[in-house]
């Protein structure tokens, strides 16, 4: 077992709070209180500054986080070696998937794992690519998978799933004589889109840009949070978006939307799992292997 009074320490640290910090622990907060000050004495320095009912962490205690959470990393790592050796892989796995990723596409790769592994647990958070990223820093998943451009340079991205951007609108298009657009056309359509912070609009951003096309010029007539949301809107207007081809596939075989072609655009992409950088911990590279084989 790892040091108890370590795990009382980040646990503090993440609630800022003593007594959330021994409901969170089943214990009382005196000897949450009893703990820590075990700890202050053992390094002969002060962890957390305590005043007006708020705690904090002092510049020693933010170094004693950092190594903590190594230390709960090896003691991981520990564990599914050991499991390895016995030929039981069990532990958690903490994922975070942009909103395309963990609604059309990890959905299958989860199940089929988790029948490969079932005694690993798997937890996956949703949200839009600098959400996901920013998850790091708090330290609240072990792998990521993405669908923006990679910029945060304290991840490793690798490659995980080609992709494609797609226009679509509802089959019955009142704006629509044809399938087939030119650009001056699409300047003159209503769009929606993703929100800032989405995946899906920094590569539609980044694709216009290099065909010398301002979004200032583009008429976009709403933004939202979600792929599903967008969807809906267009089978209930005359609107036309730009998706993930995964995130319209159903839609596209019941015949509620259809793609509609532009002349010159083609609009790749490729989607990314990411970590801290360094050496990926077993679990991680176990899922990454996992995923990878069945492409």
């Amino acid at each position: 077992m790892l040091d108890f009074r370590l795990q009382v320490f980040y646990t503090v640290c993440e609630t800022l709070s003593f007594n959330k910090a021994a409901e969170k622990l089943f214990i009382s907060q005196p000897a949450v209180t009893k703990h820590i000050k075990e700890l202050e004495l053992h390094f002969k320095t002060t962890l957390f500054n305590r005043t007006n009912k708020k705690v904090s962490l002092t510049e020693e205690g933010k170094l004693v986080k950092l190594y903590a959470e190594n230390v709960f990393k090896q003691y991981s790592q520990l564990e599914f070696d050991l499991n390895l050796i016995k030929n039981k892989t069990k532990g958690k796995l903490r994922l975070g998937a942009s909103t395309t990723i963990s609604q059309y596409i990890l959905p299958e790769i989860l199940a089929k794992f988790h029948a490969r592994f079932p005694e690993l647990k798997i937890s996956l958070t949703n949200g839009n690519s600098s959400e996901i990223e920013m998850l790091f820093s708090q330290n609240k998943i072990d792998l990521g998978i993405v669908e923006g451009i990679n910029k945060n340079t304290d991840l490793k991205y690798v490659a995980f799933l080609k992709d494609e951007i797609v226009l679509v609108g509802r089959v019955h298009n009142e704006l629509l004589k044809t399938d087939t657009i030119t650009v001056k056309q699409l300047l003159q359509l209503p769009l929606i889109t993703r929100e800032e912070g989405s995946g899906t609009l920094d590569i539609m951003n980044a694709y216009f840009k290099k065909q010398k096309i301002s979004f200032k010029d583009l008429h976009i007539e709403m933004q939202l949070g979600s792929t599903e949301a967008i969807k809906n809107y267009l089978l209930h207007s005359n609107c036309l978006a730009f998706l993930s081809v995964f995130s319209v596939q159903q839609e596209l075989i019941n015949n509620q939307l259809k793609v509609i072609d532009v002349k010159g655009f083609d609009i790749n992409r490729t989607l990314h799992y990411c970590y801290p950088q360094g050496q990926p911990t077993a679990l991680v590279e176990l899922f990454i292997k996992f995923a990878s084989a069945l492409r």
